[in-house]
């Protein structure tokens, strides 16, 4: 498999450390509100990657982080805690609220048929691994005290920008333009790693240090949980494109400085989901959640659907327009694959193989999921029985996730039921390919000649034609297909 690394700018051969198994790491979600739905592509297309790593024959372990502290509204030591900016927002504490938005996200997950990782851990209860790993760093002389706090310093690295190139001259004393400077830092990139009450005076979770009652910063986090649960070589590290800088800037740094080797090869970023006017982010109020597209009548999976349709390395803009093409392109592909007859013929071993070698080689192609989508499509297409197309399609579907099959059965279910009730009311029996939208106008057609009202049943044969729809009368109903 071919994948795009971000560290080094190009498409590379995945390999890892230990043959056969992946160690991965994905950043989690900062709970101190719902996840938006551009949040979430991330998490889809990670999620993809990783089942597709376990297709390909891979042993993975992934782990994720819960950020439930120390994650700042600025991202670079400035602001507030986003957790307590949620406690104060909604009068709970901070952990009701970080239990509430939790548990919402991996509601979320669920609906979009992704995978819980292999190990989830919040921020809050590995504080004595972030309190180690800190005080390793100062023993190296890559750390230093000052106010009260404990930084990161990055002059001591021969190469800090990893996924940017910048001038040495930007990294002096200061954050960013518009931000405070923070006097107590020797370079303008410098980190926090532990925070004191010298700061933050009303911080709601503090914990004991060797450096005075205080909480952890956002990086430290995601390099001490990747160490415990992933080992010192991680293979794979995941994000967003928005945390490449500077929050995995910074785990490259503390982590490879503290173990003293290269940590981790790998790097993929999802790019970000757009609206016409930019980015999404709870920042900008534009906060479209899957309950949201859930009251507006979507099947979540839908949206899963769209984000497949496009590469995760491309910016993708999200409208209701779209959606709806998405969610109407989806429910073809439904509707299609609940036409197939379960029980015609056997499966063919080797037919599936041969299509499990045809996804293998689109997917491989640095995780091109449009040409997955395309993969379903031909599969459709392919000259063989139907219960061998409904193998090859779950197969694919183990990697895709869009429920194929279970809805396809739910439809079929849904359709016999109907035209039971059809055929009993009317005494036409329709067959066809399973669409209701059509069934139902070729039963207004045959209801119109029964009346002998032939203007009206021609014209809805003609409508049908336009559709693309043929229709052929048998004794006791009629049989459509599309043309």
């Amino acid at each position: 498999m071919y994948l795009y690394n971000s560290a080094t700018h190009k498409k590379e051969l995945f390999r890892t450390h230990t043959p056969g198994r992946v160690e991965m790491y994905t950043c989690g979600p900062t709970v101190y509100h719902f996840a938006h739905i551009g949040n979430l592509r991330s998490y889809i297309m990670e999620d993809v990657l990783e089942k597709y790593l376990r297709y390909e024959g891979y042993d993975v372990n992934r782990v994720m982080n819960i950020t439930d502290v120390g994650h700042l509204s600025g991202d670079s030591d400035d602001g507030e805690d986003k957790m307590l900016l949620g406690a104060r927002r909604e009068h709970k504490t901070v952990m009701e609220i970080a239990k509430f938005y939790t548990d919402a996200f991996f509601e979320d997950c669920r609906k979009l048929n992704i995978k819980t990782p292999d190990t989830v851990q919040p921020a809050t209860g590995l504080i004595p691994e972030f309190i180690t790993m800190i005080e390793g760093l100062l023993d190296k002389g890559y750390a230093y005290v000052a106010g009260g706090n404990v930084y990161f310093d990055t002059s001591k690295l021969q190469r800090y920008h990893i996924f940017f190139d910048h001038d040495e001259e930007d990294l002096q004393v200061g954050v960013r333009e518009g931000v405070e400077e923070d006097v107590n830092k020797r370079n303008k990139n410098d980190f926090v790693l532990w925070f004191t009450k010298s700061k933050f005076e009303d911080q709601a979770l503090k914990w004991d240090s060797p450096w005075g009652v205080g909480y952890p910063g956002w990086h430290i986090e995601c390099s001490a949980i990747s160490l415990k649960y992933n080992g010192e070589y991680l293979d794979l590290h995941c994000g967003g494109i928005d945390n490449a800088f500077p929050h995995h800037t910074n785990e490259i740094a503390q982590s490879e400085s503290y173990l003293g080797h290269p940590w981790c090869p790998q790097w993929f970023h999802v790019h970000h989901l757009n609206t016409p006017e930019g980015k999404m982010s709870k920042s900008k109020g534009k906060t479209l959640t899957v309950p949201t597209l859930e009251e507006e009548g979507y099947d979540p999976l839908a949206y899963r659907f769209f984000c497949l349709q496009s590469h995760y390395r491309k910016a993708l803009v999200f409208t209701w327009e779209n959606l709806d093409n998405a969610a109407g392109a989806y429910a073809k592909l439904i509707a299609r694959v609940a036409a197939l007859k379960p029980e015609d013929g056997e499966t063919d071993a080797a037919v599936v193989a041969e299509y499990r070698q045809r996804f293998m080689k689109a997917m491989s192609a640095d995780l091109n999921t449009s040409l997955g989508v395309t993969a379903l499509y031909d599969a459709l297409k392919a000259k063989t029985n139907d219960a061998t197309r409904l193998a090859i399609l779950a197969d694919y579907d183990s990697v895709l996730s869009l429920s194929l099959l279970e809805k396809a059965a739910q439809k079929r279910a849904e359709e016999a039921k109907a035209a039971a009730s059809a055929t009993v009311s009317s005494g036409v029996t329709v067959t066809g390919e399973g669409d209701p939208e059509i069934d139902a106008l070729v039963l207004q057609r045959a209801q119109a000649k029964k009346a002998k009202n032939f203007a009206e049943a021609d014209r809805i044969r003609d409508e049908l034609k336009m559709k693309g729809i043929e229709l052929t009368d048998v004794s006791g109903g009629v049989v459509w297909k599309r043309i």
